[in-house]
């Protein structure tokens, strides 16, 4: 019976080692008043289970020894199935765990069963794993299924798999987790995206570094096409106000008449330089900062991501931080004002000192957090609610619903942080300002709410959100074709 399985499987986990038979007759009277909501389906299954066992071996009742697995086995259980996180794991929560994690292992059983004849083979092990980037022997494959086969037949079917895994949390299983590991490398123009993570294998095989200059030459392109936005962006950033509402298409009209068309490209060369060496520090940061926190699995929770995430974030961008204020300055620059990046630079030097190169450094740290919070935060979300919602009979969301889930996330990542972004343009750019005062960020603030009312911290967004879709459109097209051209293998 059901409630004899998961009576048997809770003892083992989180239960008395040693039980006697009243005792399991209580705990399974207790777990039958708790288990209703359960489906049929799978009381049909653990029924026929139950029923090849006992005839293969006869109940007896005499004292049960049960071992349970080692610790850490328990805690990754309990952090996967603690929905009200307080540190436990009671009954109704491990029954809804083993019911989530049945649905996802049935997925994942359907995207490895290429023949849909209802059994894995090793021909279909090694092409999925081939497909993760994985180059395994037939020999090898033959070994996986041996440890699943219960019968001998060298095939494992529905019953044997979850088995095998219905113990093992969902978030290990890496056939679910592909789809949705690497839709966040495109780059939507902003620098305070979490770094992507990869396997073990594509960094033994060397596939990570060839998304990340996949995703850098896709970002390259995105930030060209989208730069005239950008550019006017950080004008009305700075110059909009109250008095002087610059409109879209009076910011484009008033670009072109002082530069010509060319000049809606100002700043787009450095904010296309500093896309390399912001991806490697941010990369490799990430993975010590991993190391530190002292976590071995592959993939990080949610919290865990964040905080690494945001600390790595934190060092790339102090490293490549002068390079963002460059950026700002040469967007603002009037015609002749500058002969290219190095003269920008020495005049800044020259005529503000070196610490000009961290004005608006405090507001753009304060923003990574939220941006990297509510970033990951909606995009779990989301990604959890289709997998519950219309993963029925794939794990694989397909190319339209990974694009929506990670604009969607960005973009609510982007308006928690808008304010802190548009006072740090301000800050880079006040000595461009004739006689302005050059504030704080707390003045600034107090400045900008006094004297544009809320409203006015979000000066620059309309363009900002324009430059979404066809930034992401773009970054994936051009992210695919390179990913070809490298030889990254893609499902």
């Amino acid at each position: 019976m059901l409630q004899d399985m998961l009576s048997s499987l809770w003892r083992r986990l989180f239960g008395r080692t040693q039980c006697d038979p009243a005792e399991e007759k209580e705990t399974a009277e207790e777990c039958s008043k708790q288990k209703t909501g359960l489906n049929e389906k799978a009381a049909n299954s653990c029924d026929s289970q139950e029923n090849s066992r006992s005839d293969a071996t006869p109940k007896k009742t005499t004292v049960l020894i049960m071992v349970a697995p080692p610790a850490d086995f328990q805690q990754k259980i309990v952090k996967a199935g603690d929905k009200d996180l307080d540190g436990q794991l009671d009954f109704e929560e491990f029954v809804h765990y083993l019911r989530d994690h049945e649905k996802k292992l049935r997925l994942v059983f359907k995207s490895l069963d290429k023949k849909n004849d209802g059994r894995i083979d090793s021909q279909e092990i090694m092409q999925s794993l081939r497909d993760l980037g994985v180059n395994i022997s037939e020999e090898q494959a033959d070994k996986i299924l041996r440890s699943m086969d219960k019968n001998g037949t060298m095939t494992i079917d529905w019953n044997e798999w979850r088995d095998y895994h219905l113990l093992h949390p969902a978030d290990n299983i890496p056939e679910i987790i592909l789809h949705w590991r690497h839709s966040t490398i495109l780059d939507v123009g902003e620098s305070l995206l979490v770094p992507d993570e990869f396997t073990a294998e594509e960094k033994k095989t060397g596939m990570w570094w060839r998304h990340l200059v996949a995703g850098g030459g896709a970002g390259a392109v995105s930030r060209t096409c989208t730069a005239p936005l950008d550019r006017l962006k950080v004008l009305m950033q700075v110059h909009a106000s109250k008095s002087n509402s610059m409109r879209i298409t009076g910011g484009f009209i008033q670009m072109i008449r002082e530069g010509g068309v060319r000049s809606l490209w100002r700043g787009n060369g450095i904010n296309v330089i500093k896309i390399a060496p912001e991806s490697a520090i941010k990369f490799m940061a990430y993975e010590q900062i991993k190391r530190l926190i002292g976590s071995n699995q592959e993939t990080l929770g949610i919290a865990e991501r964040f905080v690494s995430g945001s600390l790595a974030g934190a060092i790339a961008q102090s490293s490549i931080y002068p390079m963002e204020v460059l950026k700002t300055r040469l967007a603002l620059r009037k015609t002749g004002q500058f002969s290219g990046i190095v003269d920008c630079a020495k005049h800044i030097f020259k005529k503000e000192g070196a610490a000009a190169f961290y004005k608006g450094y405090v507001p753009n740290m304060l923003g990574i957090i939220p941006y990297a919070g509510i970033d990951l935060a909606v995009y779990e979300t989301l990604k959890n609610s289709w997998l519950q919602r219309f993963a029925t009979d794939s794990a694989d969301p397909g190319v339209f619903v990974l694009l929506a889930c990670g604009t969607t996330s960005s973009t609510c990542g982007q308006l928690a942080s808008y304010p802190l972004a548009l006072v740090r343009t301000r800050m880079q750019a006040q000595a461009t300002l004739e006689s302005g005062p050059q504030m704080s960020m707390t003045s600034l603030f107090k400045h900008i709410v006094r004297t544009e009312g809320p409203m006015g911290l979000y000066r620059g967004l309309a363009p900002n959100f324009m430059k979404v879709i066809p930034s992401v459109s773009i970054s994936y097209v051009v992210y695919e074709h390179l990913k070809i051209t490298l030889g990254v293998q893609s499902k």
